[in-house]
């Protein structure tokens, strides 16, 4: 998500003619109240996390979406510390997963016990059982660890000895990621890169980014201690679930629901990919789009919402031909390509 992405859309254009209520329902006081709630948690993560705004607009839009979000950088952008401030500022039940080779299915899911006293198997429940999962460096442990996250993320549920076992609500996977290039990682299947909302990726700071930085840490900040640096809780679940309902009611005309099945089915007619987005691709920039809009102020989608959010929610969801790798082609290129190419609705 480019870094401009906050503004980018903050001045669109008028909607193509959706029919909408007379008072919408994502314009309620109770609407507007999440909204400013949801912007003040932007505020609040900014207290801990230098720059890196786009991610930060990136994790909102994901808990607004009820999507799991991807993060990808090298070590020491900031990745695991978004989260941990997020959570704090979100006031959500958070735990943490050090994704390591050794780990085990049932390290995340939980297992059945044998209890002694009473001759009976007891479930004990992993840490998935939360609102939002850290799943930190997720691809340090190997397909088969990894596998263990997909009926959670799609279903919100989990499954042991057959009895499936419902997730708390609202619960969010936040993973974060080295880039593959890196010693020790595992690509992550297709079928759980898919079921991401965003991929997020977290570039190095700029000069003037690192110099505040190294101010925040001369004058005694601890990344540790996140309530020294001063974010405190300013959303809920209550609000969450307002604001959730509120995106639902963001209207979308016909021309740009068209507009989002010619950009995901451009990436299918392109020779640049072996694999294209798939329909859960469309309807996640859908979700998330709506959600950007909301977020931005109004109950409509304009097709620029969409093109804000194509890249985050598409880039992971396309496989690049080995060749065009070879020739130091990106996902994002041959995105911006597609973006360029395909009729923007009037």
């Amino acid at each position: 998500m480019p870094a401009t992405v906050q503004t980018a859309v903050a001045t669109g254009g008028q909607p193509l003619a959706p029919t909408r209520p007379a008072v919408p329902a994502a314009s309620t006081p109770e609407a507007l109240a999440a909204r400013q709630a949801l912007k003040a948690v932007r505020t609040e993560v900014a207290k801990a996390v230098v720059g890196q705004d786009a991610a930060v607009t990136g994790m909102v839009i994901a808990l607004l979406s009820q999507g799991h979000v991807l993060l990808e950088g090298v070590p020491g952008v900031a990745k695991t510390l978004l989260v941990r401030a997020m959570s704090a500022a979100v006031s959500l039940d958070t735990k943490r997963v050090q994704f390591t080779p050794d780990l085990m299915p049932g390290d995340i899911t939980g297992s059945l016990i044998y209890d002694a006293r009473t001759a009976e198997f007891s479930f004990r429940e992993g840490p998935v059982f939360t609102n939002l999962l850290l799943a930190d460096e997720i691809n340090r442990t190997p397909p088969k660890t990894q596998a263990a996250l997909l009926e959670a993320m799609e279903e919100r549920q989990v499954s042991v000895d057959g009895e499936p076992r419902p997730l708390p609500t609202p619960f969010l996977v936040a993973a974060t990621q080295n880039p593959l290039e890196f010693e020790g990682t595992y690509p992550l299947p297709e079928a759980q890169l898919d079921r991401f909302l965003l991929k997020l990726v977290l570039p190095l700071p700029s000069r003037d980014e690192e110099i505040a930085v190294l101010q925040r840490h001369a004058a005694g900040f601890d990344p540790r201690d996140l309530r020294a640096a001063g974010v405190k809780p300013v959303a809920g679940p209550e609000q969450l679930a307002v604001a959730r309902d509120a995106v639902r009611q963001v209207t979308v005309a016909p021309e740009v629901l068209a507009y989002i099945a010619d950009l995901v089915r451009a990436t299918r007619a392109s020779t640049a990919f072996d694999v294209g987005v798939s329909p859960r691709g469309a309807t996640a920039l859908l979700q998330a789009s709506r959600a950007w809009a909301w977020l931005s102020g109004r109950d409509y989608l304009l097709p620029d919402d969409v093109k804000a959010l194509s890249k985050p929610v598409l880039r992971h969801r396309v496989r690049l031909r080995p060749e065009m790798e070879l020739e130091g082609v990106s996902a994002d290129s041959v995105l911006d390509s597609i973006l360029a190419a395909v009729v923007v609705p009037r």
